[in-house]
Order: structure tokens, then sequence, then C-alpha cells
């Protein structure tokens, strides 16, 4: 099982913050930095100092890290064209020295588009598959032949398809709990499959959707990584998990029953439960940004219990 770190910035965080996460995920053996694509924030929070740019942040930590994965749950489709996207993500993977996953999806949260002047599309789902078909397509042309693509929604006309990724192939994530469309748009462009913020049963079944979504695409359903992403509240003990609930305003009962939440021994019965489902991946969704010994405390009680 790895374990991954995963960020809301849009809830209240700047670059340094984010980086100093970044470098703590690095120094403590984490698998990943991830950080969530979103320019408002929700709930009660203020959101100050204001949001930050998905790839411009993974951009510069690309340059400050030198061993972690660095990705978006997930990159926001309508915020993006995808031949530019296609552009950011390739030099974001060669500025890391190829340590770029990439998650895309359909952008649901209309409240900030509004707020920024997005425009914010009734089709969602027929954009993100042709901007999965384009991006993809990019990258995967040969270095001196030429792309088009002619879609409902989006055209191009001999693309140099330029510039390509530092990897061979970037790993593209897709997530979420469509019961048809997205199980089938995994099968088709998916290295891996997020479910997020799922229990138990629904995990197993959009999981089982997407095994069989593979096989009819002709896939072994094992070819794809199945990964959770969960937020999560480690104590040594139960005050401690009661003071980190209390700073992300959290009841510690719900977060037990929706997360990860509890002392190492709790968190690591509770990952061998997805891992059973066949989950190999687990996002860690931290809230609190400034509080690094919860980052430390589940690399030296939690990692170490998981295989």
């Amino acid at each position: 099982m790895r374990l991954r770190i995963f960020t809301e910035p849009q809830q209240g965080a700047d670059y340094d913050t984010l980086l100093r996460v970044a470098k703590s995920t690095e120094e403590l053996g984490f698998d990943a930095f991830y950080r969530s694509d979103h320019y408002l924030a929700m709930g009660d929070s203020d959101g100050l100092p204001g949001p930050t740019d998905a790839w411009i942040t993974l951009a510069g930590i690309a340059r400050e890290t030198s061993r972690i994965r660095l990705g978006t749950l997930m990159t926001a489709g309508t915020f993006r064209l995808p031949g530019p996207l296609a552009i950011q993500v390739a030099q974001v993977d060669a500025m890391s020295g190829g340590r770029v996953d990439f998650g895309l999806g359909s952008g649901w949260y209309e409240e900030e588009h509004t707020a920024y002047g997005i425009p914010f599309p009734k089709e969602k789902f027929g954009r993100l598959e042709e901007q999965l078909a384009i991006i993809t397509g990019l990258w995967e042309t040969p270095v001196g032949e030429k792309f088009s693509y002619d879609g409902d929604h989006y055209r191009l006309q001999d693309s140099p398809a330029l510039p390509k990724p530092h990897q061979e192939h970037i790993p593209v994530l897709v997530g979420g709990m469509g019961a048809r469309r997205t199980p089938r748009l995994a099968a088709r462009y998916a290295d891996e499959f997020n479910v997020p913020f799922a229990s138990l049963e629904d995990s197993k079944r959009q999981f089982d959707r997407v095994r069989l979504a593979a096989e009819e695409h002709g896939r072994a359903a094992t070819d794809l990584v199945y990964s959770n992403a969960l937020v999560v509240c480690v104590g040594k003990d139960d005050a401690e998990v009661a003071r980190r609930a209390a700073a992300i305003g959290r009841d510690v009962t719900e977060l037990k029953e929706n997360g990860l939440a509890g002392t190492p021994g709790e968190v690591v019965d509770r990952i061998g439960q997805f891992g059973a489902l066949g989950s190999t991946r687990i996002y860690l969704q931290m809230l609190d940004l400034s509080d690094l010994d919860h980052l430390a405390l589940i690399a030296d009680r939690v990692a170490p219990q998981l295989t």
C-alpha cells in the first residue's frame, strides 16, 4: 500500500505552505504530493490568502523536490483548453524529471466558475472524453508527425504535438462514482482509477464496475491501479485525535465513519479494509497544512505497518 499526501489549498494556503508540505512529504518517505484544482474555498473557510493555480504550483514544487510523484485530484477540465493543458503538463513533467501523474475530471463547482468568469458548460462529460483523447493523442504522436482531431467540442488541425513529456507515458488518473460512463472512460484511458471519499461498500461497487468495463474494453482488470482518497486524522491517543479533528472542524465519530481517523493501529486496520478491495494507493486528504507533526506521525507509526 502506497500513501500519498493530498492537499486542498483552496481552503487557505499559499505556495510557501504547499512547498513546506511537499518537502516534508518527500523527506518523510511518502509516495507523492497531490493537490486539488479549485479557485474558490468551500464551506466556512475564507480561503485566505486566496487561490493558487494547480499546475503553476506543481511546476515550482517540481524544481524543489527530487523523488516524489506530483499530480492533481483532479485537474478541472472546465478550466483549460486541452491543447494548452497538454503543453503545461508535459512541461511540468520535464521540469520534474518525469514525476508527473495526470488526473483529469470534468469540473463540477459552478460557483468558482462564476466567481472567476470561467464558462461552465452544461455538457461536461462529453468534453472530458474529448479532452482525454486529445491530450493523450498529442503526447503519443511521434515526433515529426502531426495530430488532428475533429470532435463535437474541440478541433485541432495539423498540430506538431509538442512538447513531449519526459516520461514515455504519463500515468493518467480517472475517478468518480458514475455508474456507466465513468467506468467506460477509465477502461479506455486510465492507468489508475480513484474513488473519492466513499465507503467500503461504494468503493467495492465502483471498483467492480471498472474491472468489468476494462475487460469489456479488452484490457485485464489488473492493468489498472485502484485507489482511494480519504480524509485523515491520526493521533497518538484519543485526545490527540480529538484535537486534530477540532482543528479541521470535524467530528471524530464522523471522521472514523467516512475517513481514516483514530490511533495509528485503528487507521492501519481501516486502510487494510480498503486494501482488501484491491486498493493499492491511499490519498490522505490533509486539511490542516500547518500540522507537519501529523505527517511525521503517519510516516512513523502508520506507514511502516503497511505492506
